[in-house]
């Protein structure tokens, strides 16, 4: 059993593996894929932010990257503050555990 398992473990790895080959093999090669945003509605930060998409995408990544950590500071702050002003104080807080 143990030998039948082994066989059908390296028969389903070679057929994902092969599988992207034997596509190709159908007709000459894949054509690359180009993968555009649509920018011919918007306006403002939207349309700076697809233009940035579609001319580089490194730069958008990095600013990304960049952006999404900084936002939820700045989100994370915010709670803070209108939870101070609601009432409730997490940093001086009994755990109801003990």
């Amino acid at each position: 059993m143990k030998a039948l398992w082994k066989k059908m473990t390296v028969a389903l790895t070679a057929m994902f593996l092969l599988m992207p080959m034997a596509a190709f093999a159908a007709g000459g090669g894949g054509a690359g894929i180009v993968i555009v945003a649509d920018t011919r509605k918007l306006t403002g930060v939207m349309a700076w932010w697809s233009n940035l998409y579609n001319e580089s995408h490194l730069y958008f990544t990095l600013l990304t990257i960049v952006i999404i950590p900084t936002v939820g500071v700045i989100f994370g702050v915010l709670a803070d503050i209108v939870m101070h002003f609601v009432g409730i104080d997490l940093k001086h807080r009994d755990l109801a555990e003990h």
